[in-house]
């Protein structure tokens, strides 16, 4: 339950919202503080950027995505803020969120497999 400082809020990663009512089954449940909602209001907005900048990249040919700069800052940004709901979240976002498996970097890039050589990518 929220106290004096805190009030529930939902949260649409999807769609960038914030909201006082669950309108959404994708949202995740989370407790703020005025402070709190400002620094998430602030890394939704840096998420959305970082996926515009991902997004004009992507049309680029011969770049390999996962040694992208743009590609980076976006699952940097992206992990940032499911840390963030996680840390301020409900027991039920909390548990969502370790099932989704998203705070952890790829761990298994795939380097050793046949086409790389030396075991990476030449064209960052």
């Amino acid at each position: 339950m929220p106290d004096d400082n805190h009030k529930r809020y939902f949260v649409s990663v999807n769609h960038g919202l914030i909201q006082d009512v669950r309108n959404d089954s994708n949202e995740f449940e989370v407790l703020l503080s005025d402070e709190e909602l400002t620094v998430l209001q602030d890394l939704l907005k840096g998420l959305a950027g970082e996926d515009d900048y991902a997004f004009r990249r992507a049309f680029v040919p011969y770049k390999s995505a996962d040694h992208d700069d743009a590609a980076e800052q976006f699952d940097d940004a992206t992990i940032h803020l499911f840390q963030y709901l996680h840390d301020h979240g409900t027991e039920e976002t909390q548990r969502l969120i370790e099932e989704m498996n998203v705070l952890q970097r790829l761990g298994n890039t795939g380097y050793q497999d046949e086409g790389y050589g030396d075991g990476s990518p030449t064209n960052k």
